[in-house]
């Protein structure tokens, strides 16, 4: 594995405009939660997203969207959708809405991590379509790297999750931020790239 994001095998599959618009936001998805709504509340009002990101993402001067596969029991998701709505409110150009794992199960079969695994959160980016380009998850690289070694696999589950925690508030969700940021940057940039490639092409025809 050498980047967080992977991408995406359905970019000529259907629109999922309608899963988005049905997804919750943020708000919502907290309001709705029965088990780690309070965690999400604390993450979320300390979550702020560097400006540096919104310029990027904004300087694509198209839009975007993340369809987040989420539960709120999960382990990880407090320290990751807080984020994911912080640099979606921070930009103009990228919106983002979550839908649960259990109830989009053909969805999330198509982004197992590993090949083998329903490891969540998972955020799908949409293009102004909402045709699916890419996808991110479940962590930001660092730490998926470290939750595969024999090091962390070898903790019981709660003292693992407890670094786990650690690691996320040292790192105040900036990694994860960065990661996006650079997934939406780099489907840009293949657009780019193939519509000049095209335009030439039609040049020379």
């Amino acid at each position: 594995m050498d980047t967080a994001f992977h991408p995406s095998a359905f970019a000529s599959a259907e629109s999922l405009d309608a899963r988005f618009h049905d997804g919750l936001t943020f708000d919502a998805m907290m309001a709705a939660a029965t088990e780690n709504g309070e965690l999400f509340r604390i993450t979320r009002a300390h979550a702020v997203a560097p400006p540096e990101f919104a310029e990027r993402i904004d300087a694509t001067g198209r839009r975007w969207h993340l369809l987040v596969i989420s539960e709120d029991w999960c382990g990880d998701a407090p320290n990751i959708v807080p984020f994911i709505d912080a640099l979606a409110a921070s930009s103009t150009m990228l919106e983002a809405r979550s839908i649960a794992r259990d109830e989009n199960l053909d969805l999330m079969d198509r982004h197992l991590t590993n090949g083998r695994t329903r490891s969540i959160p998972i955020a799908l980016l949409l293009d102004d379509r909402f045709v699916e380009r890419a996808w991110w998850g479940p962590r930001p690289l660092s730490l998926q790297e470290w939750f595969e070694t024999a090091e962390a696999q070898a903790l019981t589950k709660v003292e693992r999750y407890k670094q786990l925690r650690t690691r996320y508030a040292r790192d105040r969700g900036r990694t994860l931020m960065g990661e996006i940021t650079q997934m939406i940057e780099s489907v840009a940039a293949q657009d780019a790239s193939a519509a000049s490639a095209t335009a030439q092409a039609a040049a020379q025809a």
